[in-house]
């Protein structure tokens, strides 16, 4: 049996997934890097693409001033213009290409009349490279590189090497045979990507010819491109690590410090949560924190509570316990006085009498705690709900003549509240019963239900009165005490435990309200309830 402490409506319950701050910083954390990665790729993704047109336009700048030169030293014939092969091949020859370009010239119908590679027969020499194995870092530089541009061109907008149309070799020649400019990029005989410009070779405005210019520095490039990457990865990656040790220091830590702290709680090593600095935060795990401290404290005043009522069930049960073995023991030495036996046995009767209703409301305090974790709560209209208890000390033949009045101050105003019926019920016929125990013969116990307020929130306001003795000024909390009784002079002795206000504070408190006591301007006793409105 102890006191449960008043529950507070968490303000977090509800609380949106972004809301969270240790979600946000997951989230954060995890999207860093892919952020440095995205940006990087299509940083690089523009500068390919700049690249990739700035060569092109290189190429078809180039093919236009050849092709001119050779229309002007190997064309002839007016109107039916041709080409001289000779001299075509033979201007073809006195160019001076640069090694990562390559000259071809084409009649109109496809026929090869030179390549500027045999032509000024050039050796191509690539340097082998040395025969030894790479190194882990490169391979895995290079591996990561290809893995991260494969997976970010995916969706990335296109550009680089998508700048120029790949196409074959003779969609790119028909379309120069036409008279246009044509372009394109695709794989060489070498296996080298390349970029391939064609331009017509003119006279007058017929074609007699084609040039092909190609380059195979595109490999350079995305090289190039891949190297620059590098350096975005290895942010990446740093970001990654920082930001899981910053989640092992903010999250994995201090769980495992509450898991330990636990552990020990639960060996009984410690009583309390001692972890400052994690309850200090205010995120997800400072609330988790501060929750374990709270439980762990509501659990040893429990464990406190119960050891303290069971001591004072032993005190309580051994005073009338005691009073009737004194009664037994005496009865044997006044076997003779009929008088004396009668008053030994009314004192086994009232002392019995105590006994049965000790036990009963132990028994219920006892049940108490378990019966309000188990119900549900529900909404209550609380007008209805005090009628109905009032109403029924209506069919009761009044004890000493004393009555159970209502009156309800709420105007119909359908005030409800959120609760148990059963035990708000027991408040209801604990407080009224106390009432009636200390009111004067022919008196009347007034109940009386109105709407309050503390601060902004609105209440439900119970008011039981009687016109007793009161209570003296330095009792009025002492008596929501465990087993404290005070009655006046003449009142029955063993109709009351001490119980019974106990239990209305505790069901009280469950339902976050209140109850107190004070003494009416006049003369009697005022038990106040306040309960929160739904």
């Amino acid at each position: 049996m102890n006191t449960t402490p008043t529950r507070k409506a968490s303000r977090f319950r509800g609380t949106n997934l972004f809301g969270s701050r240790i979600a946000r910083l997951i989230f954060a954390s995890n999207l860093a890097g892919l952020a440095i990665l995205i940006a990087g790729a299509m940083v690089l993704n523009g500068m390919r693409a700049s690249f990739v047109l700035s060569k092109k336009q290189d190429l078809v700048g180039q093919a236009q001033l050849l092709s001119n030169l050779i229309a002007d030293a190997a064309t002839y014939g007016q109107p039916e213009p041709s080409m001289d092969e000779t001299l075509a091949r033979d201007a073809l020859a006195s160019l001076s290409l640069p090694v990562t370009i390559r000259g071809k010239l084409f009649m109109p119908d496809a026929t090869l009349l030179g390549d500027s590679y045999f032509l000024s027969d050039r050796v191509v020499i690539s340097s082998l490279p040395p025969l030894q194995e790479p190194g882990r870092f490169e391979v895995w530089s290079t591996q990561l590189s290809e893995m991260a541009i494969s997976a970010i061109d995916s969706f990335t907008p296109s550009g680089g090497t998508a700048a120029v149309r790949t196409r074959t070799y003779e969609e790119e020649f028909a379309e120069a045979v036409d008279g246009n400019e044509a372009a394109s990029q695709r794989f060489n005989d070498r296996g080298q990507r390349i970029i391939s410009v064609s331009v017509p070779i003119q006279r007058v405005s017929a074609v007699v010819g084609v040039l092909t210019l190609e380059s195979n520095d595109i490999e350079g490039i995305i090289r190039a491109e891949r190297a620059a990457l590098i350096p975005f990865i290895a942010v990446a990656i740093l970001v990654a690590l920082i930001t899981s040790a910053l989640l092992t220091i903010g999250i994995a830590n201090p769980l495992r410090r509450l898991a330990l702290a636990a552990d020990d709680i639960r060996s009984g090593v410690r009583n309390s949560v001692d972890l400052p600095k994690v309850t200090g935060r205010h995120d997800e795990i400072g609330r988790l924190a501060r929750s374990m401290e709270t439980m762990t404290s509501a659990l040893f005043e429990r464990i406190t509570a119960n050891e303290s009522f069971a001591a004072d069930v032993a005190h309580e049960l051994k005073n009338p316990l005691t009073s009737i073995r004194s009664a037994v023991e005496t009865a044997d030495m006044v076997q003779d006085d009929p008088v004396a036996l009668a008053k030994l046995r009314a004192v086994i009767a009232k002392d019995v009498k105590r006994l049965d209703r000790l036990i009963t409301d132990i028994s219920n305090a006892s049940r108490l705690e378990a019966e309000i974790t188990r119900i549900p709560t529900e909404k209550l209209d609380i007008s209805r709900f005090v009628h109905d208890v009032v109403s029924t000390y209506d069919g009761l033949e009044p004890a000493r003549g004393v009555k159970v009045v209502l009156e309800d101050r709420t105007m119909n105003a359908g005030l409800t509240v959120r609760g148990r019926e059963g035990p708000l019920g027991q408040v209801m016929r604990n407080l009224i019963d106390n009432a009636r125990s200390f009111s004067p013969e022919n008196e009347t116990v007034h109940v009386t239900l109105e709407q309050g307020r503390i601060g902004p929130q609105t209440t439900a306001r119970i008011l039981v009165e009687d016109h007793g003795p009161g209570i003296p000024e330095d009792k009025l909390t002492k008596i929501f005490d465990r087993f404290y009784t005070d009655r006046p002079a003449g009142t029955a002795f063993g109709n009351n435990s001490g119980l019974g206000l106990s239990i209305v504070a505790q069901i009280v408190e469950t339902h976050r309200g209140t109850v107190t006591a004070e003494n009416r301007p006049s003369k009697g006793a005022r038990f106040i309830v306040e309960l929160p409105a739904a």
